[in-house]
């Protein structure tokens, strides 16, 4: 008898630790996303909350899901619904509490009509999935059925994308993802975040610059982040800086290298004039796409390089 316990509590002990347990009720640090009511009798099994990070919501082009990058607050969350319900009940359903809640349907997807696993595709870790569930979540099961529904909508003149994957595992899993579309705060650019990341790598991205595409006139909400790094500039006089500009690949190489340079130089322009830094202190250059700092390939690796440096001579 004391075997057999000792056995089952072993078990239970195994299933609880590998999230493979169903809950009953919801996790204590879960909530529902306001605006989309939860498929009935579900249960909250895991809970992330984001002020700003990078989310991939996907776009048909063709016959071709092409990943968009897009920044914003995010809310992510795993229901476990009933083993009574199939995946078509539950999309089905949330496809009604999208629309009632007055979101437009955009991708409405499963295992029959996508040209691609998307749980590979965004979610998978060991298929570096473009929407990767950290640790603590569960891993949506790689093969069978499933249904992906991406809606878009807006609140207070803010866009918002949901997006709702819904797979088997022992039981109906619904992961399900909300993202607020902000740019982040230019603040966020500190003097102390720029003298940490010279001091260790010798160079950082100045993140909060922003550009119209193909263009290297300075958008009015870049003044925070060039304000802070006028701060730090001026906390170094004695030290000298290239201010370089990078592109993606898109165009060829003359036409990027002006673009860069052109950038650069309205960085360093604008720090001049604008903040009084001093010019000799700052020497615009720039390198088109010559040091990528992701692959070319997709919307989010170019995102990733269209960035403007600070470098320590």
């Amino acid at each position: 008898m004391k075997k057999i316990c000792f056995l089952s509590a072993v078990l239970t002990l195994f299933l609880s630790s590998t999230g493979f347990a169903q809950r009953t009720s919801d996790i204590d640090t879960g909530k529902d996303y306001p605006l989309v009511s939860r498929f009935r009798g579900s249960v909250i099994e895991w809970y992330e909350h984001k002020n700003f990070n990078t989310y991939f919501i996907l776009e048909k082009q063709d016959q071709n899901l092409v990943p968009k990058e897009i920044d914003g607050e995010i809310i992510r969350i795993q229901y476990s619904a009933g083993k009574d319900h199939s995946i078509t009940e539950i999309a089905r359903s949330y496809e009604t509490a999208l629309k009632n809640a007055g979101f437009t349907l955009a991708l409405n997807l499963d295992e029959h009509n996508s040209p691609s696993n998307l749980n590979e595709q965004l979610y998978f870790g060991e298929f570096d999935g473009l929407n990767k569930l950290p640790g603590g979540s569960i891993k949506p099961d790689h093969n069978g059925a499933w249904s992906y529904l991406e809606a878009m909508g807006e609140k207070d003149g803010k866009d918002i994308y949901i997006v709702i994957y819904i797979t088997n595992h022992d039981f109906p899993l619904i992961t399900f993802d909300a993202v607020e579309v902000k740019k982040m705060e230019s603040g966020l650019v500190t003097a102390q975040n720029i003298d940490k990341g010279i001091s260790s790598a010798g160079h950082i991205t100045l993140a909060g610059i922003y550009f119209d595409t193909g263009k290297s006139t300075i958008k009015p909400e870049s003044d925070k982040a060039l304000a802070n790094i006028a701060v730090y500039l001026k906390a170094h006089p004695g030290k000298k800086y290239l201010i370089v500009g990078h592109t993606d690949n898109v165009g060829d190489f003359a036409s990027n290298l002006t673009l860069s340079t052109d950038r650069a130089e309205a960085v360093a322009a604008e720090l001049t004039a604008k903040y009084g830094i001093d010019p000799a202190q700052l020497t615009p250059y720039g390198v088109a796409f010559a040091a990528p700092v992701a692959s070319n390939a997709s919307d989010a690796g170019r995102a990733r390089n269209r960035r403007v440096e600070l470098v320590e001579q």
